[in-house]
């Protein structure tokens, strides 16, 4: 279990590391304290923060799911996807400033996380309240980058 945990651990804030590469400054860059940002946005403290707790609670999560599935292959594309979309919208967003294509990957990674979700919830049970924040928090995100795409 503990190897398990790791190996996602190390996946996950790997995704993070690699998108942040392409965020360059990131909330503080000219670009984004430019946009018409939702009121609803939070400081910029607490998306490091979000981000931190979430991939740890989807690592352990991942971890107990692994062994609970008889289809692992599956499992593997649906985090493949994860990963990908989760370190793809970075650099769409912050590196080449496409709102619009931002909010599709976002809506993908959603759509990605939801299927996780729902369809793992036999399997987990109780578990899966490990991955509810993660689902939760892209909504969020959805309707933040949906906010930025349609104002600016």
């Amino acid at each position: 279990m503990i190897v398990r945990i790791i190996i996602f651990l190390v996946l996950n804030f790997g995704a993070l590391a690699i998108g942040g590469i392409f965020t360059g400054k990131g909330v503080p860059s000219d670009w984004y304290a430019g946009l018409d940002k939702a009121p609803w946005t939070s400081p910029g403290w607490v998306f490091g923060f979000a981000w931190t707790t979430l991939m740890i609670c989807f690592s352990l999560y991942m971890a107990y799911l692994w062994p609970a599935v008889p289809e692992a292959r599956m499992l593997v594309v649906i985090f493949a996807c994860q990963w990908i979309l989760n370190v793809a919208w970075n650099p769409v967003f912050f590196y080449f400033h496409r709102t619009g294509a931002a909010l599709m990957v976002i809506l993908l990674l959603t759509v990605v996380v939801g299927y996780l979700l729902v369809h793992s919830w036999p399997a987990m049970g109780w578990k899966s309240a490990l991955l509810l924040p993660y689902f939760l928090w892209l909504l969020v995100a959805v309707s933040l980058n949906g906010y930025v795409w349609m104002k600016n």
